[in-house]
């Protein structure tokens, strides 16, 4: 049924390119102590264990370790020295490979998701007239979107399990066009077609 709450067995169905398709159009959702979050997933690229530009490349380290469980495990990992990022892991248990997720559609908890990403004025873009962010730029990029839903490090190698407090909702509908093309951001594989995304939503990221 379109909006349930997704079984853990949903990410084991598919392999990584294609469960990156599949997760457009779902939603994230994260029900914090602060109140409830949610985004329709507009944006993802897939991360395979023979791509360099994969964490599980080269070898099996304690950073990436979460990369190797079972699939629809939390890799959360930081850029830059202070952005985090959102994967949901993917393929066999034991793989190392994962689906980052880019770009949300905001659906709930706006006004909570804008004073998580809340910064002085002109510090920022996207920035409205009236100091906040605008409802395009909140959730537009993997770093955005962590800020906004509040996502923190504690559900680093946790599981989407239906009954927690941050899970995904089947589509209400299905993206009526999909666009694929090269991934944003990396200095290897940047050739490689595994970013996937919601044609012509003005919530995916700048690509």
């Amino acid at each position: 049924m379109p909006g349930e709450k997704l079984p853990l067995s949903f990410f084991s169905d598919y392999d990584t390119r294609t469960l990156a398709q599949k997760l457009l159009g779902c939603e994230l959702v994260h029900e914090s102590p602060d109140g409830l979050t949610s985004g329709m997933i507009v944006e993802t690229e897939a991360y395979l264990q023979d791509d360099p530009a994969c964490h599980a490349f080269n070898r099996r380290t304690t950073r990436t370790e979460p990369m190797y469980g079972i699939a629809g495990t939390v890799y959360v990992y930081l850029i830059y020295g202070m952005y985090q990022c959102f994967n949901i892991v993917s393929n066999a248990e034991g793989t190392g490979e994962a689906v980052l997720i880019r770009a949300l559609q905001p659906t709930a908890g706006i006004e909570l998701m804008e004073m998580r990403r809340l910064v002085r004025p002109g510090k920022a873009p996207g920035m409205s007239p009236t100091g906040k962010v605008t409802l395009k730029e909140l959730c537009r990029g993997p770093g955005k979107l962590v800020q906004a839903m509040g996502i923190e490090r504690d559900k680093h190698n946790a599981t989407l399990l239906s009954g927690d407090t941050l899970y995904l909702r089947s589509p209400v509908a299905a993206p009526q066009a999909i666009t694929s093309g090269p991934r944003v951001g990396i200095n290897v594989g940047r050739e490689l077609p595994y970013r996937y995304y919601i044609k012509d939503n003005i919530f995916v990221s700048k690509g």
